[in-house]
């Protein structure tokens, strides 16, 4: 009897008994358990939408609004803790309640800017005291085309637009695809969740020459849908592409001092986001 092919049996068993060995080993072969945190920068796109006015003297619809972001670009402001308000950023934080599911918790932070000095159709009335300055606009407006200037309206949710959410997550390692060696060193995932929250905008507004309005109220509430792919080098660092989707509905949006005022508006967005991030266990 020869022993070569026992040899050669044992040395198969050994190798496939190591590689095993390391791929439970490898930092990236499980997920369970792990938390992860980040931080990066979007830009967004929306849909035109209805935004209705009321007051004491005052309801009236200014007709397919359209609006857009404010980007910051690429500056130092987005790691600036003194002027973190300031671009448009995102955070998130979450936890791997699986290998690939996750839970987390997250702050989309914004910027909303009605594209003012357009002709809009308007539907109501605005009669306020002829005391008051902004009394020039009353009149009953029945869908008529209005010229819609700064000295009427300027709206904003600059500081911002702020939609806080709790998210579920899949995370797929897609390494395999790109035949990595080792995912410990370079790892790509493919993610995809849902998420809902609630609206808390900080909205500049000035509205029919009243004062302007500039503080944080819960004005509504969000749902939204994400896809992306994350990139992870050396086990714990990622810098991850994101697209998102989602409605916002705010049925009270504050305008004025004067509680009575208010709006409300909902539209569509759609939203690009580069986040860097980490993943660690405690």
């Amino acid at each position: 009897m020869t022993v070569k092919p026992f040899f050669s049996i044992a040395f198969l068993l050994l190798t496939y008994s190591t590689l095993a060995q390391d791929s439970i080993q490898r930092y990236t072969a499980s997920n369970k358990g792990k938390f992860f945190v980040s931080w990066g920068g979007n830009r967004e796109s929306y849909s035109n939408s209805d935004i209705s006015f009321k007051g004491e003297h005052y309801d009236f619809i200014i007709k397919d609004v359209s609006a857009a972001d404010r980007p910051k670009g690429w500056h130092i402001d987005y790691i600036n803790p003194t002027r973190l308000t300031i671009p448009q950023t995102n955070f998130k934080a979450g936890y791997f309640i699986s290998d690939n599911y996750t839970v987390s918790v997250g702050l989309d932070h914004m910027k909303y800017v009605m594209n003012n000095n357009k002709t809009k159709n308007i539907d109501g009335y605005i009669n306020l005291p002829d005391t008051e300055s902004g009394s020039i606009y009353n009149g009953t407006y029945n869908n008529e085309a209005f010229f819609v200037s700064d000295d009427f309206l300027q709206f904003e949710h600059t500081d911002g637009l702020n939609y806080i959410y709790a998210e579920f997550s899949r995370y797929d390692d897609i390494s395999k695809l790109f035949k990595l060696p080792n995912t410990d060193k370079f790892q790509i995932n493919l993610t995809e969740g849902l998420a809902a929250g609630m609206l808390y905008p900080k909205t500049n507004s000035k509205l029919l020459q009243k004062d302007r309005y500039d503080q944080f109220h819960l004005a509504g509430y969000g749902l939204s849908a994400h896809a992306g792919i994350n990139f992870t080098c050396f086990k714990h660092f990622f810098l991850q592409l994101d697209l998102k989707g989602g409605y916002i509905n705010m049925p009270d949006i504050r305008t004025t001092n004067n509680s009575i005022d208010s709006a409300s508006q909902h539209f569509f967005y759609i939203q690009r986001v580069v986040s860097f991030g980490g993943i660690f266990r405690i």
